[in-house]
């Protein structure tokens, strides 16, 4: 019981940054708090924060020793809730963060649905088109559209993506239809800028290949739904994911040009900084996302 409650002093103090805010919380005195860090210093024979009268700083082994009784205090967190309320019993918080398009349509209302059923779960959604470094920025879970760079985070897929070039029948009627992907460069095409998922430019199959292109245009812009409104007005080409134009697709306000050099798919993921010791909060919620994604329903919503 002493390594545990100094392991737990250990975190609160790392996390709160002084003696006196993890004293608080526990509601006990601040030298107790200290005497069970000199304890916890003294059994380990390292030093583990560096103390000043305005503040508290870790060392580079005290920064390796969080990580680890924060993993350990999260698997016993899970072991007693895998216990209680038939295994299903989820607390705490969750920091999530999603692309700003995607997020507001398809992960916002899951959300609030996911509370309704884990009603002691708190949840903060951050919604930025940039890649979020999850580790550095202290977020559980990323919800990312798109190729997925190689990187030491762990995804599992949701969902399949699809791409297509879209305009409105208007655009089409002045300017003609591509009927091969390098005909583009002949036409105004609406370029997503600043974003790496389409550093490579537009995906297309031809033949047995996949062939990525950038064909140019008089406009481009960093936000998806300024280029869904420019192509809604006529203004060019866009290469879209069919969660964003198929309610236009099926409306007739968009069509579908060169569907039959379309790419494969590639994937929605819910991506996270490691497999193990995952809360029990975390892995309902991917589980919820999976549900909901796989039924065709749900995206015509």
């Amino acid at each position: 019981m002493d390594r545990l409650k100094q392991i737990e002093s250990f975190v609160a103090v790392a996390t709160r940054g002084s003696l006196t805010a993890a004293a608080l919380a526990e509601g006990v005195a601040p030298a107790i708090i200290g005497r069970r860090l000199d304890a916890l210093e003294a059994r380990l024979g390292v030093k583990l924060l560096v103390r000043t009268t305005r503040r508290i700083n870790l060392t580079h082994e005290g920064s390796a020793f969080l990580e680890d009784c924060q993993r350990l205090l999260a698997d016993l967190f899970n072991a007693e809730s895998s216990v209680s309320a038939g295994g299903v019993k989820a607390s705490g918080h969750l920091r999530i963060t999603a692309p700003a398009g995607f997020g507001r349509r398809h992960v916002a209302p899951l959300v609030a649905r996911f509370r309704v059923q884990h009603s002691e779960v708190t949840l903060s959604l951050n919604l930025s088109d940039r890649v979020v470094d999850l580790a550095a920025e202290g977020f559980d879970c990323a919800v990312r559209v798109g190729d997925l760079p190689d990187s030491s985070l762990v995804s599992v897929r949701l969902a399949d993506n699809r791409r297509l070039c879209v305009a409105t029948p208007d655009f089409l009627e002045r300017h003609g239809t591509p009927a091969h992907p390098s005909e583009l460069s002949r036409f105004d095409c609406l370029m997503l800028s600043g974003d790496a998922s389409q550093a490579r430019g537009w995906a297309f199959r031809v033949g047995q290949e996949v062939q990525h292109l950038r064909p140019g245009g008089p406009m481009d812009c960093s936000d998806g739904q300024v280029l869904h409104d420019w192509c809604l007005a006529g203004y060019g080409i866009a290469w879209r994911s069919t969660w964003e134009v198929e309610d236009e697709i099926a409306a007739g306000t968009l069509v579908e040009v060169l569907r039959e050099f379309a790419a494969p798919p590639n994937g929605i993921y819910a991506v996270f900084p490691q497999r193990k010791h995952l809360p029990l909060r975390l892995r309902l919620w991917v589980d919820f996302l999976k549900h909901h994604y796989a039924r065709p329903q749900f995206w015509r919503a």
